[in-house]
């Protein structure tokens, strides 16, 4: 939750959100290399769904994850591990060039990973990441 002045506010479950973060609500921001179509997802706490360019067709599409998925992706939301992932825990820097470019965004905070070869992408987060991409449409729906 945000406070009046834009700070960071208890959530309800001991925790905290960022401005502008809805507690479980996750993004996600797919981007291959520098010209690749930007691919923005955001997922509600009840599972509905909106992809903005889900499939490089320019698209926006809709849908809901079903119980299992939600049940899923709120534990993983939920587990402790995610706030040791974050960008700014992990000191992530990008080092690729035109690889695809993955950033979460949850209530912990941004967590970056990028297809390189030998970058090993944190354990939660990697989870969230291949949850999301399997229930969304990456092909176009036109």
């Amino acid at each position: 939750m945000v406070d009046r002045d834009g700070g960071s506010t208890a959530d309800g479950r001991g925790g905290t959100t960022s401005p502008g973060v809805t507690a479980n609500r996750v993004s996600l921001v797919q981007k291959l290399g520098d010209d690749g179509p930007l691919r923005s997802l955001t997922v509600e706490p009840d599972g509905r769904w909106e992809c903005d360019d889900c499939a490089g067709d320019g698209v926006t599409s809709t849908g809901s994850l079903d119980a299992e998925q939600v049940q899923r992706l709120q534990k993983l939301l939920a587990d402790p591990r995610l706030a040791q992932e974050t960008d700014q825990v992990r000191k992530y820097r990008a080092t690729c060039i035109d690889a695809l470019t993955s950033s979460l965004l949850t209530t912990t905070g941004l967590i970056t990973s990028q297809d390189c070869p030998g970058e090993e992408r944190p354990a939660v987060a990697g989870e969230i990441l291949l949850l999301l991409t399997q229930a969304t449409p990456a092909e176009p729906t036109r």
